[in-house]
């Protein structure tokens, strides 16, 4: 008796004609200090053309991209809530795909008070067709002076809210970052951050350093993962 017949395509990977197909490669290496900002409403699950975006840059850039799966609502309320009532000129650095970006004009921020800064490419592109109104620059927050001088609202800002990924940076980064936004903030002003961690994500060290202080403000639990939210500030004026 004749046994059933195999499909031609089990009969060739039978027979080693058919190749396996190998994962892709992508750069491991970290371009600091690009971290992307987490979306709220945009994740893997969706499919949005912004959700895969935001995923491939985490493919090209594990280490320096802070999640895979982007932020949920809970976090993005939170990240809002701590933005003074009188706010007006607001930058806004790693912004992603803009989720947090569209968060702070339906705050009430107009779009020629919000400057956002986003180091890669793709994702720059993609907010300055989403965003026309809005001050995008691709650039690095590094450079954060020079960038407010060029396009912003004045010599100083009201906040600076942030989803570049602080932990992972190496400690110099994160001091020439800190030193540039407390160069564009107003007195009494702060720098909104979240992280990964329930403990700042710079070191106590720098901070003092520095002459900062880090306040934990606020916690999501619901966030994939769960994210805190920290208010950076001086300790003196």
């Amino acid at each position: 008796m004749m046994g059933r017949r195999r499909p031609a395509a089990h009969a060739r990977f039978a027979a080693g004609t058919v190749r396996p197909v190998r994962p892709a490669r992508y750069d491991a290496r970290p371009s600091f200090p690009r971290m992307c900002m987490n979306e709220h409403d945009i994740g893997v699950r969706t499919a949005t053309p912004a959700a895969w975006t935001f995923f491939r840059q985490w493919l090209r850039h594990p280490l320096s991209t802070a999640s895979v799966t982007p932020s949920g609502r809970q976090l993005t309320r939170a990240m809002m809530r701590q933005l003074p009532a009188d706010a007006r000129c607001v930058v806004e650095l790693g912004a992603g795909t803009g989720v947090f970006t569209r968060a702070l004009l339906e705050h009430g921020i107009a779009p020629g008070q919000l400057v956002v800064v986003e180091l890669n490419a793709e994702l720059h592109a993609l907010l300055s067709r989403q965003l026309p109104r809005v001050a995008v620059v691709h650039g690095d927050a590094r450079d954060l002076r020079d960038i407010v001088a060029r396009v912003g609202c004045g010599t100083t800002v009201d906040a600076v809210v942030s989803g570049l990924g602080l932990l992972a940076m190496p400690r110099a980064v994160q001091q020439q970052i800190l030193t540039a936004v407390f160069d564009v903030l107003g007195p009494g002003r702060s720098l909104i951050q979240f992280t990964y961690s329930p403990a700042p994500p710079v070191a106590t060290g720098l901070l003092q350093e520095l002459d900062l202080r880090a306040e934990r403000v606020a916690f999501a639990p619901l966030n994939l993962p769960p994210a805190f939210v920290f208010k950076f500030s001086r300790c003196h004026g």
